[in-house]
């Protein structure tokens, strides 16, 4: 079976949420279980057009996810995309996974007439950086946190 890139659904509660957690893990974070109820409601909440999230299917299982956000930006007339989260298992990396999800996570941006999409990473993320700097453009912005 081919890979299928599709909505997130509220049947994908648990492996969504075992993806999750392993994408956070690697950046040494966790999270209050409370924000994983919350944000995955969000995600999932027909009303919300705001955030956004695709699951990659493999075989018909689920083996990566991506999340995105679109917002007001005061250098633009139109929304930009913020793809905030991506993650690909293991077991499936250096198959297009991670390329297919952030090329729905384009579809959908143009599709929503939100043509600009940016993400970041962290620098040691030195895997996810090579098929960035093939599909992306690297810019010199570092971020700041309070």
């Amino acid at each position: 079976m081919p890979l299928h890139i599709r909505p997130l659904v509220a049947d994908d509660r648990v492996v969504w949420g075992q993806m999750w957690c392993d994408y956070l893990s690697f950046y040494d974070t966790t999270i209050a279980p409370e924000i994983y109820e919350t944000t995955f409601a969000r995600l999932i909440a027909p009303t919300n057009l705001v955030q956004n999230a695709r699951v990659a299917e493999l075989d018909g299982a689920a083996v990566g996810i991506v999340h995105y956000i679109y917002h007001a930006h005061n250098w633009r007339t139109e929304d930009v995309c913020y793809l905030q989260d991506l993650y690909v298992k293991d077991t499936v990396r250096g198959q297009g996974v991670g390329r297919a999800l952030i090329e729905a996570v384009y579809a959908a941006a143009d599709a929503n007439g939100t043509p600009n999409v940016y993400w970041m990473t962290q620098d040691f993320n030195k895997t996810a950086r090579v098929l960035y700097d093939r599909i992306g453009t690297l810019t010199p912005f570092i971020k700041y946190s309070r």
